[in-house]
């Protein structure tokens, strides 16, 4: 999943700079829509085992994936004022304590998911975790402006490996909770891109934005979101859900569908940051509803 994290400050106690390299918000975002696929999976409570060690697994994945992405992007993070206080660009660790962290935190990972949970989810998550951290970071980022339409597919893929590390299987409903994240992920980011697009034309990363333009990047914010709407009604429409998400889902499609209008008619960032701010409130409450409604 891509919700990026804002400026670090500097002069961080060296564990605070570790804490940094995992983008704390990033995956308590992973972890949280992971959890959710979880209960979603069963009519009753989670078994303790796939939800402790599933948990952990999965989000030790997913900081592992953000400490490598910060290695790779460490050069672009130095010329970028939201991203130029991280660990590296600023000099508070090297490159080798890293990706040593990097790799500790990915094996660990692997180990708790084949041990404890099961083989399937430790291969979904391993592929997650190469889909962001190299064929997202390496090549996708700066090979097209689709890049993060493309490399949504990775930070979409949490709620189904919550679901498989319950139930040992990908469902139909599981992917449809990956439809949602992978539908959701370019307007939520592309807003931040908007806002930012000086600093991205400056690191030379093509986002939308730096190759096509502010409006057109607008425009296409407004076409996922709508986009969205129709994909958030596919649970209802699937009887995977009740009345009461339906209900929750069109309020908040209303307002991420008004704040990406909004943003089509105004070239201030500020709106961009607060449509990027909102798109992920937007995310956890919807999963939220989708929780409470599966137990109503």
């Amino acid at each position: 999943m891509k919700a990026s994290t804002l400026n670090e400050s500097k002069e961080l106690p060296v564990w605070n700079n570790y804490i940094v390299l995992c983008k704390p918000k990033v995956v308590t975002l992973i972890v949280f829509t992971a959890v959710i696929g979880m209960f979603l999976s069963v009519p009753y409570m989670v078994p303790l085992k796939p939800l402790i060690f599933g948990t952990l697994g999965i989000g030790l994945a997913a900081a592992s994936a953000a400490a490598f992405n910060h290695f790779l992007d460490r050069n672009a993070d130095a010329t970028m004022g939201r991203t130029k206080n991280r660990p590296l660009p600023s000099g508070q660790l090297d490159a080798r304590q890293v990706i040593w962290f990097a790799g500790t935190l990915g094996v660990t990972s692997m180990l708790l998911l084949v041990l404890f949970v099961n083989t399937l989810t430790a291969v979904l998550t391993f592929c997650s975790l190469i889909g962001y951290a190299l064929i997202y970071t390496v090549y996708l980022k700066h090979a097209t402006p689709q890049n993060i339409v493309i490399g949504g597919a990775a930070g979409a893929a949490p709620p189904v490996l919550g679901w498989c590390a319950v139930t040992g299987t990908v469902h139909p409903h599981a992917l449809l909770l990956f439809l949602i994240v992978f539908v959701w992920t370019p307007p939520h980011f592309w807003a931040l891109a908007v806002a930012k697009q000086k600093e991205y034309s400056n690191a030379n990363i093509p986002m939308l934005p730096v190759t096509h333009g502010a409006d057109f990047t607008r425009l296409h914010i407004v076409f996922y979101t709508i986009l969205l709407v129709i994909v958030t009604l596919l649970p209802y429409l699937t009887h995977m859900s009740g009345s009461f998400y339906l209900i929750g889902a069109l309020a908040l499609n209303s307002i991420f569908l008004y704040y990406s209008i909004v943003l089509l008619k105004t070239r201030d960032d500020r709106i961009a940051m607060k449509t990027f701010g909102f798109s992920i409130v937007y995310l956890m409450i919807l999963f939220a509803v989708l929780l409470i409604d599966h137990y109503l």
